[in-house]
């Protein structure tokens, strides 16, 4: 694993959701069910489809593709539009129809399979690719780098630090694995998952929810939610909502790592690889070389 040198002095200050189950405990299920995709709309149909696996309901026809089509359109999103804007680019149009994606962002050949076919793509100038490239130039080495074990269905309820996000979906792919490599576990390998993702989004390549030890786990454009609930006479009497963002913003997760990992020179790219990271709550920053 690459990785630059810890820098510790950064304070990082959220603005987190009032506790979950205060909101839902005691209401009906279908109350909760309602609700819980309102409060959440970044992830509407993944918080839509958790909710009622969780609770045992049936799930919503055309489920599959609309999660997917959250999960598409939230990671277009991030690649053509917000990241250029904020690296003074031009914001690229997106198509009407979510299967013209990967042409779009991808050029005709869509996303490179190998290492070698991604060096190429890096200096094609196609799609998103100078994105890529300037990410790649801006951030060295190393840099912004984190070292936790992946989220698996296992550890999904664990409140602590591990990598759930959509890099975790993806590590074992060749591109991800020659990034690590080459660059590290860092922004440039982060961007790579997010356009991997959105590949697996349309083509039905997204993980199946799954029930572990009465847990429902459900792919998000973050990373996994995890909700295990409990209801009597049609009341929720438990529930509890794992989140990615618990994950990335836990003491020594993603955040907390990477931004340790940013060279004192670059302190001004931290809003940048917050952008990049995308923990779905605003954070503040404080101290490092500049305030954020």
């Amino acid at each position: 694993m690459l990785c630059t040198p810890a820098h510790p002095s950064w304070t990082i200050q959220t603005n987190p959701f009032p506790p979950v189950e205060k909101l839902v405990i005691g209401r009906s299920v279908q109350e909760a069910v309602e609700l819980l995709p309102r409060i959440f709309n970044l992830c509407r149909a993944a918080q839509e489809v958790a909710v009622r696996l969780a609770f045992g309901l049936e799930l919503a026809q055309g489920w599959a593709q609309a999660l997917a089509g959250d999960i598409a359109r939230d990671h277009a999103v991030k690649l053509a539009v917000t990241l250029p804007v904020r690296l003074g680019k031009s914001p690229m149009p997106l198509p009407k129809e979510t299967e013209d994606l990967p042409a779009c962002l991808f050029g005709a050949d869509g996303f490179p399979e190998t290492p070698a076919m991604f060096e190429t793509y890096l200096q094609s100038g196609l799609g998103i690719a100078p994105v890529l490239q300037e990410v790649d130039q801006m951030f060295a080495t190393g840099a912004c780098c984190s070292d936790l074990p992946m989220i698996r269905t296992e550890n999904a309820e664990t409140p602590g630090a591990i990598e759930n996000t959509v890099a975790a979906r993806h590590d074992a792919h060749p591109v991800m694995r020659h990034v690590e490599k080459s660059r590290g576990r860092g922004p440039l390998w982060r961007l790579v998952a997010k356009a991997l993702d959105l590949c697996s989004a349309l083509s039905q390549g997204l993980p199946e929810p799954v029930r572990s030890d009465g847990a429902v786990l459900v792919p998000a454009a973050r990373g996994l939610y995890a909700i295990r609930a409990t209801q009597r006479q049609g009341r929720v009497t438990s529930f509890r909502r794992v989140t990615p963002t618990d994950h990335i913003l836990a003491k020594g997760g993603v955040l907390e790592q990477s931004l340790a990992a940013l060279p004192a020179d670059k302190h001004a790219l931290a809003p940048l690889l917050i952008e990049i990271i995308d923990p779905c709550i605003p954070v503040t920053l404080s101290g490092g070389s500049n305030h954020a």
